[in-house]
């Protein structure tokens, strides 16, 4: 049985027939998937353009990543080490998800709580005990919240991020602040490791870099759309930078040739060197929030 839903959201059939939560009220318009919890829109009310980018050429169907948005990368992130047959960024954006319950706040965002149960997989790949709660709360600013809890009895370790996509007016003319004087793997440079000298980053060419050790807010400027939107985070050590340029985006099929001047990354993440370990009977939970202003 579904849970009740207030006034302004619906659960519905969206793109590929897959469940939809579909947020329409005073406060923001928002879709969710429960196709891999996967956030695919998110507009405040008094925001004319979009925050989250997403592409045209995405694929909506079951056993497919959706391109765009705010997909969720678990357990591990990128290909996983020792395991070429396994999909990028883990099994939680492929898996449907369970919806909890959606309440109204006394602020009038809307809150989501959603589910995945790994140990229900049926994945060769996932031979984790582990129980994800994902909570949102969709309002005039974004909150996501991922618990990861491991009911087992022994530690378990894992990767994790929150591979946020943002819209720009135009990557090249915007920068982010927030990373100086971080340790990144620059992974469009062989992994070498180097130091954000730079107080802001701007694109002029493939970027794939991620930051370690930082609990830092972001701060995306951009100057084409009169805005600044601003990215905190707890539970979080590590950020991603990425946008694919030219030749990537045109050898991915899901992601159109000329789209990439519009979509830029910043991902809330644990991985690499900060990947996470729950002990037996613990839980971990990492946050993003999103707020937008002009500027």
């Amino acid at each position: 049985m579904s849970p009740s839903l207030p006034s302004g959201v619906v659960l519905d059939s969206g793109r590929g027939g897959l469940a939809r939560l579909a947020i329409d009220t005073d406060a923001c318009a928002a879709e969710l998937y429960l196709h891999g919890a996967h956030l695919c829109r998110w507009q405040p009310r008094n925001e004319p353009h979009p925050v989250l980018w997403m592409s045209e050429k995405s694929r909506f169907e079951a056993g497919a990543p959706i391109r765009g948005g705010v997909p969720i990368c678990f357990p591990w992130f990128g290909p996983r080490a020792g395991d070429a047959s396994a999909p990028v960024h883990g099994v939680a954006r492929i898996s449907a998800w369970n919806l909890d319950g959606v309440i109204l706040g006394a602020d009038g965002s809307v809150n989501v709580r959603v589910n995945l149960d790994c140990g229900t997989l049926a994945s060769p790949h996932v031979p984790l005990d582990l129980v994800l709660a994902y909570e949102l709360r969709l309002g005039r600013g974004l909150s996501m919240a991922l618990t990861v809890t491991n009911p087992g009895d022994a530690p378990i370790t894992f990767e994790e991020a929150l591979h946020t996509y943002l819209a720009v007016s135009d990557v090249r003319q915007v920068s982010v602040a927030g990373l100086e004087g971080a340790t990144y793997v620059d992974k469009v440079d062989g992994a070498r490791r180097k130091t954000q000298a730079d107080p802001a980053i701007t694109i002029g060419g493939e970027t794939d870099r991620l930051y370690l050790d930082t609990e830092a807010a972001i701060t995306l400027t951009d100057p084409g759309l009169g805005r600044r939107i601003r990215l905190e985070k707890t539970g979080s050590r590590s950020s991603v930078v990425w946008n694919p340029w030219v030749a990537k985006s045109r050898a991915m099929p899901d992601f159109g040739d000329d789209e990439w001047p519009r979509m830029i990354c910043i991902e809330t993440a644990n991985a690499a060197d900060n990947a996470v370990t729950v002990p037996p009977h613990g839980e971990h939970s990492m946050t993003a929030t999103i707020d937008v202003a002009a500027g």
